[in-house]
């Protein structure tokens, strides 16, 4: 699914107020704190739509989590989510298959001679998953397991980042999520994901691994709820570049994020409002990311 925020980078920091961009690191094709309530409990069978509003603004930190002056974005994103739970079982749990298509605006400010800022609109990386199962443990408890394919079909340029939405890269992430719901309406929930990138072959460049979850931490009365949610992403392992380890630590990222949720249910569909403040940030944008979501069924 598309990200709010693009990584866009040098190659190396030494090179990075002097000389023009030699590597791109691929974006978060996922955007990080997207789910909260409910984030493990799969829907009776049938068919939904999901759609995220979102806003970004950041600006980059570098490996030891300082500002990097002339480097900041901002996005405004809308991801289009279907689902259809089939009705069959698979290993006792409910089989249910979802595709994302995400499209955003987004403006890059960047001090690469040559670059310098630009602003893009266009398609994400539309996202796939053809087995997702979900089980639910009366009375408390929900737990659903999935793999998404982040297929390369957004907007991408790799001589200009400012011109770039999409990463030019497959990713594959096994994902397992639960919720605790119990019967005085107090609820955690997370999402936990592993995100496996291929090589964009148009730059050589190969991004790491990543660990993210999303989480919450929230209270049910009536149709309300409330609560404390975010996000956590760490890099596992090194970014390279022909091959080869980009200095000086592998380019790996890591990010806290958190803030307020809250969601309105109302005759099937819940709407969603929720801000995230990212704090403990290296080697990625740092900012502000706002939720605007809506679930029904149709």
């Amino acid at each position: 699914m598309h990200k709010a925020h693009r990584l866009l980078l040098l190659a190396a920091p030494a090179l990075f107020a002097v000389t023009s961009a030699v590597a791109k690191e691929g974006p978060d094709q996922y955007p990080n704190g997207s789910e909260n309530f409910m984030a493990g409990a799969l829907p009776p069978p049938g068919n939904y739509f999901i759609n995220y509003l979102g806003y970004y603004e950041g600006d980059y930190r570098d490996n030891k989590g300082n500002k990097v002056p002339g480097l900041s974005v901002s996005a405004t994103f809308d991801a289009l989510r279907f689902i259809h739970v089939t009705g069959n079982k698979i290993l006792g749990g409910d089989w249910a298959v979802h595709a994302i298509v995400p499209v955003a605006y987004q403006r890059l400010h960047t001090p690469i001679p040559g670059i310098g800022s630009g602003s893009t609109f266009g398609l994400g990386d539309i996202v796939i998953d053809p087995i997702i199962i979900g089980w639910h443990f009366p009375p408390d408890w929900h737990l659903t397991v999935g793999l998404d394919i982040y297929l390369p079909t957004g907007k991408y340029d790799a001589n200009d980042p400012t011109q770039s939405i999409g990463a030019n890269y497959y990713s594959f992430e096994p994902i397992v999520a639960f919720t605790y719901l119990n019967q005085s309406g107090f609820e955690v929930s997370a999402k936990l994901m592993y995100n496996i990138k291929t090589k964009n072959n148009d730059t050589d460049y190969h991004s790491g691994q990543e660990f993210h979850m999303d989480y919450l931490v929230g209270q049910h009365f009536g149709p309300w709820g409330v609560g404390l949610a975010g996000y956590y992403l760490t890099q596992t392992t090194d970014d390279e570049l022909a091959g080869r380890k980009v200095p000086p630590d592998g380019r790996r990222g890591k990010v806290f994020a958190y803030g307020p949720a809250v969601q309105y249910n109302h005759k099937g569909t819940s709407f969603i409002a929720s801000w995230n403040h990212e704090v403990g940030v290296d080697n990625r944008f740092q900012g502000n990311k706002f939720f605007l979501k809506l679930v029904t069924g149709f």
